[in-house]
């Protein structure tokens, strides 16, 4: 399976990045405040970045590291006889799980969020921003990620479904897309909608602590992290932080030293 993993994330990848792309243009949602130009070669860079560490870090990464927890039976569904599509679905709710509760643990904790920061700094949002992780926070998700498998004993398949869909998931509720407003109430039931994740990246603190989930919408309204709409609205929301707001935020060298530096540092 890790002999094929790498090529089908990246055609995945690839596709969804150009469908949203597409989509993006023909509908948007928000009129961007900065140029794709000045955006994209930067949150595009960290992107490769990110995946050439994890490579040198994790060469078999998540799908590999399952298959060596199933060859030695660790992990609870290593240990139990389970039907194989209930271990799956089961498998990738705990995961899905495992992301959210990451992604609140990097918003409340401080250090955590030094790193993260970085993620909400880019002045616009659209499909590059679901790309646009500091290499940091990128290892330590691993980390968790291996963790959260290590103890479900989650199988390969299952992970390798995961890491496709969460990675799509990302780019689509990233993307500056403008969905019908009765299409948006019904998919968000489910998944994430950009408008629901949106409101995530506002300036307002309250908004910035809210709708934490990448894939599945049941975690924000379970915890009572569910901000329904933005208070200024979708098209009058500030985006990005506050202490963030120049265009020094969409150099790469500035992403990379962020966790680092404070606001007054520039």
């Amino acid at each position: 399976m890790t002999d094929y993993e790498g090529l089908l994330r990246l055609g995945i990848f690839a596709g969804v990045l150009l469908v949203m792309m597409a989509l993006e243009s023909l509908w948007p949602r928000r009129t961007r405040r900065c140029d794709r130009l000045l955006r994209w070669p930067a949150n595009f860079t960290i992107a490769m970045l990110d995946t050439v560490l994890l490579r040198l870090l994790f060469p078999a990464a998540a799908v590999g590291f399952a298959a060596v927890m199933a060859e030695r039976g660790i992990g609870l569904f290593n240990q139990v006889s389970a039907p194989g599509p209930v271990v799956i679905v089961a498998s990738m709710l705990l995961l899905d799980l495992t992301i959210y509760a990451q992604h609140v643990l990097f918003h409340r904790i401080p250090v955590l969020w030094r790193i993260h920061r970085m993620h909400h700094t880019d002045l616009d949002v659209d499909v590059t921003t679901g790309a646009r992780f500091h290499p940091l926070e990128i290892v330590l998700s691993m980390f968790i990620k291996c963790a959260a498998i290590a103890i479900s004993g989650a199988p390969a398949v299952a992970v390798l479904w995961f890491e496709v869909l969460l990675n799509a998931c990302s780019m689509f509720n990233h993307a500056n897309l403008r969905l019908p407003e009765q299409l948006d109430h019904i998919v968000r039931k489910l998944i994430v909608t950009p408008d629901m994740h949106r409101i995530h990246h506002s300036v307002r603190p309250a908004e910035t602590n809210s709708n934490y989930g990448f894939n599945l919408s049941c975690w924000d309204r379970l915890f009572r992290t569910y901000t329904e709409a933005p208070a200024a609205g979708h098209e009058k929301m500030q985006l990005g932080l506050a202490e963030w707001q120049t265009t020094d935020e969409l150099r790469i060298t500035r992403m990379l030293a962020l966790p680092f530096t404070e606001p007054d540092q520039r």
